[in-house]
C-alpha cells in the first residue's frame, strides 16, 4: 500500500474524510463540522465576520492589526484566485502526499488535486474549509495542534502566505510539524519579506472599524526562520524568490552517528 493510499485509509478510519477525499477531493459533511476542542476554541478569531466576509466576497480589504494600531494587509484577492506562477514555483518541489497547513479558500490544494496529486489541507475556518472543498480540494476544518490523519508519513508540509505565524511561537510549530513528516520529508515555508522575528497578538480587522478578537501570531523573515529552523532540528535545502514572494524549503536534519567505543 502507498504512503498516499495509508493516509487516505487513516482519515477514512477516523471519520473525517470521505473515502477517496484525499484521492478526488470530496470531503465528508463533518469534515467541516465545527469541533469543541480547546484548539478549536482558541481558533475563534478567524471565525470573526470580516474574515468570513471576506472570503464569502473573495476580496479584501483585510488585516491583521496590533494593539499600536500597524496594520499588515491580506492579500485575500490572491488567496482567492487560482495558483500563480509564485505558487507553481512552490507546487513544483512537493513530495509525496501533501499537507497544507493553514490552507485558506485553498488555491493550492485544489491546483494539486487538480493534477491528482495527494493532499490536504486544514485550516480552523469553516469559511476557509468549505471553499476549498467547493474548488476540488480535500479539507478538514482543524488545527495543526490536533491530531491529524497521516501523522509521519507526510512528504511535504506548506506554511504559506505567513503561516510560520500560525500560534504566535515558530519554532512550537516547526516541533510539531516535525512529528507530522515521514523521515525525508520536506516543509517549505514562504517568509515575511522583511528582516522580522516578531511574537504578536492581532485582530483580523476589516479597516472600517469591524475587528474579531486578538490572537498571537508571529512574522518570521529567512534568517530568522533558520534560526528557528536550527533550533527545532531543521536543514535548509534551498531558498528562492518569486513575484517578490521569499520561499524557503527544509528537511530534518539527520541525527549524529553514535561515537564508537574501542574495546
Amino acid at each position: 500500500m502507498s504512503t498516499a493510499e495509508t493516509v487516505r485509509d487513516e482519515a477514512v478510519r477516523e471519520g473525517s474524510v470521505h473515502d477517496g477525499a484525499v484521492r478526488e477531493g470530496s470531503v465528508h459533511d463533518g469534515a467541516v463540522r465545527e469541533r469543541t476542542t480547546s484548539g478549536r476554541r482558541a481558533a475563534a478569531p478567524w471565525h470573526a465576520d470580516p474574515y468570513v466576509r471576506a472570503l464569502h466576497a473573495g476580496r479584501g480589504p483585510l488585516f491583521l492589526r496590533r494593539a499600536d494600531g500597524w496594520m499588515l494587509p491580506l492579500d485575500v484577492e490572491r488567496w482567492c484566485a487560482d495558483a500563480d506562477a509564485a505558487d507553481r514555483t512552490v507546487l513544483r518541489r512537493c513530495q509525496g502526499p501533501i499537507l497544507d497547513i493553514g490552507c485558506g479558500p485553498g488555491r493550492l490544494v485544489a491546483a494539486l488535486a487538480l493534477h491528482g496529486r495527494p493532499c490536504l489541507g486544514i485550516d480552523v475556518s469553516q469559511a476557509a474549509v468549505a471553499r476549498t472543498v467547493r474548488a476540488g480540494g480535500p479539507a478538514l476544518c482543524r488545527s495543526v495542534f490536533e491530531p491529524l490523519p497521516g501523522e509521519g508519513r507526510w512528504g511535504t508540509a506548506l506554511l504559506i502566505d505567513g503561516n510560520i505565524g500560525i500560534g504566535g511561537d515558530p519554532h512550537a510549530l516547526l516541533a510539531r510539524v516535525a512529528q507530522l513528516m515521514a523521515p525525508d520529508g520536506l516543509l517549505i515555508v514562504e517568509t515575511a519579506a522583511a528582516d522580522v522575528d516578531e511574537r504578536v497578538r492581532v485582530r483580523v480587522d476589516d479597516g472600517r472599524g469591524d475587528a474579531g478578537t486578538a490572537f498571537p501570531w508571529a512574522r518570521v523573515g529567512v534568517r530568522a526562520l533558520l534560526h528557528h529552523a536550527h533550533a527545532a532540528g531543521w536543514s535548509p535545502v534551498e531558498q528562492w524568490t518569486a513575484r517578490d514572494r521569499d520561499f524557503v524549503s527544509l528537511r530534518r536534519t539527520p541525527p549524529l552517528p553514535r561515537p564508537t567505543t574501542e574495546r
